[in-house]
């Protein structure tokens, strides 16, 4: 009796036993990544979508150059204020002539063409100095320039009055606009100063100054 109770134990306990190894344990997956769906979730994620999405290439346009306005330098045609203090026979408008010159009570022509306002005045001062006013204060500003050309391919090419801060965009608009065979990306830009004459091609967005000379050409197609 005592054997057959024995015998059963082993036997249920082999059965629990090949029960527990036949029992496989469930394997827990993780959910498969689920891909972002605009550029923003992929930026955020570092996901293959991002990696995968077209770059678009961007244009930044250059800064456009502070400008530092050189000191002006006179020359003929230029109409000037001159103001001498406490001298009103002396105080008047002046045009600088062709020969760069101009001539005020007293002390006769002075030379202007290739000088400064603030140079012309310290001259002025110097000569009415030398036995005329004893402690004279002289100013000088510019009241009109002398006035830029423009030729060529535009609407009334011609001479017009020089406005502070221009550039070849500006005076084509004065001069009416581009005619309908001008070229439009470049012109030719002649100046001249104290160093000579430059004549030289530039695009529309380029300074001119007082005395220049604007050429728009003809497109050939």
């Amino acid at each position: 009796m005592r054997g057959a109770r024995a015998a059963i134990v082993c036997l249920l306990s082999a059965l629990a036993l090949s029960g527990c190894m036949g029992r496989t344990t469930p394997v827990v997956t993780a959910p498969a990544a689920v891909a972002p769906q605009n550029n923003l979730d992929a930026m955020a994620y570092g996901g293959a979508a991002y990696s995968a999405a077209p770059v678009v290439p961007v244009a930044y346009a250059a800064p456009a150059p502070v400008r530092h306005d050189a000191p002006y330098h006179l020359d003929a045609g230029d109409k000037l204020r001159v103001v001498v203090y406490g001298q009103e026979g002396l105080t008047n408008t002046y045009s600088i002539s062709a020969t760069g010159t101009i001539t005020i009570p007293l002390i006769g022509a002075v030379p202007a063409r290739g000088r400064t306002p603030q140079g012309l005045a310290a001259d002025i001062a110097a000569r009415l100095r030398n036995g005329f006013i004893r402690e004279p204060s002289v100013a000088v500003e510019i009241e009109a320039y002398r006035p830029f050309f423009i030729l060529g391919e535009v609407q009334a090419p011609g001479q017009y009055p020089y406005v502070p801060n221009m550039t070849v965009e500006s005076a084509v608009a004065i001069a009416g606009g581009f005619s309908p065979r001008a070229r439009k990306d470049r012109v030719t830009l002649t100046h001249t100063d104290a160093a000579g004459t430059s004549r030289i091609i530039v695009p529309p967005g380029t300074p001119i100054h007082p005395g220049d000379t604007v050429l728009v050409g003809e497109r050939w197609f």
